[in-house]
């Protein structure tokens, strides 16, 4: 007799595009997802739709066959990773002003094309191509929050002083970045959806050489691995935490109490805390929580 033996996949995927219907697209997510036994969280707003899912790879394939049936979501590209089935505990399928939270629903222009007005996509050769022509004056800007890049970023990125999407509206109206609004400024994230709508933002508000890497830093490790401009872990939004591209992969996180190199990521042991905090496998059993290493807050996240 023979068994089939389940290959577990996580998929990363977005797409900019105009819902007429967010509501009934969710209802509609929900039911085929459940059909097909995936979790994960999925939002959907009039800007389009934005998932992350974990499951087993031929029903993942499936989900993929049915949003090619549709018209409005036909021909995204799926970001494939391996999973281990319990990377998500349930699936979270709503429906949101925004597909990134800036708090500027209204100011974001989509169109059948994507964002309007967003950054010029950079494939990951052509972004070296523009370092190797613009040299020092090309800057790197995270369009993560600090904690994600505290375990990796580009190399010499300006990482914005933020701990949730909604405060970088404030950093980018502040004047800390007005002497990089004449340079090529590279934007960056996970997937790149945050910079779809970010490098739009960032133009509106004077920002005048905006680009963004197409498919973001998953993308550009694929092709690049620990071989290129990225240094680090990848933090991500699920069970794993955080992804490496290459064993030759380093660790740039400190732990809040040797200060030792990590990458990994805990939830602090004072339950009165909870907040994800860097700490080093050698320091796991000793207390952690803003109050006993408030000199490291910048390494905490509510």
């Amino acid at each position: 007799m023979l068994y089939y033996e389940a290959m577990n996949k996580v998929i990363l995927y977005y797409k900019f595009v105009p819902v007429a219907d967010p509501v009934m697209t969710m209802r509609w997510q929900k039911e085929l997802c459940g059909r097909l036994n995936l979790k994960g969280r999925i939002i959907v707003s009039k800007h389009g739709i934005n998932g992350t899912l974990g499951g087993d790879i031929e029903n993942l394939r499936e989900y993929k066959r049915e949003m090619n049936r549709s018209i409005t979501f036909k021909g995204i590209v799926y970001k494939w990773s391996d999973g281990t089935g319990n990377d998500f505990p349930r699936l979270s399928v709503k429906v949101k002003d925004e597909l990134v939270a800036f708090g500027a629903p209204d100011e974001i222009e989509v169109d059948e094309k994507g964002v309007v007005g967003g950054g010029k996509h950079l494939k990951p050769e052509q972004l070296h191509k523009l370092v190797e022509e613009r040299g020092d004056d090309v800057v790197f800007f995270d369009g993560r929050n600090a904690y994600e890049a505290a375990v990796g970023k580009f190399k010499d990125a300006i990482v914005p002083d933020t701990k949730t999407s909604r405060d970088f509206l404030t950093e980018i109206e502040s004047d800390k970045y007005n002497d990089i609004k004449d340079k090529p400024v590279v934007t960056y994230c996970t997937g790149g959806i945050r910079c779809e709508a970010l490098s739009a933002l960032m133009k509106n508000r004077g920002f005048k050489e905006v680009y963004q890497i197409d498919g973001g830093i998953v993308k550009y490790g694929e092709q690049f691995g620990d071989e290129g401009l990225w240094e680090g872990s990848l933090y991500i939004f699920d069970d794993r935490m955080s992804h490496r591209f290459s064993d030759k992969s380093k660790d740039i996180g400190q732990c809040v109490h040797c200060h030792g190199k990590t990458s990994r990521y805990i939830n602090c042991a004072d339950k009165s805390c909870n907040k994800l905090v860097l700490v080093c496998e050698t320091c796991d059993k000793e207390t952690h929580c803003a109050e006993h290493v408030k000199n490291i807050d910048k390494n905490l996240v509510k």
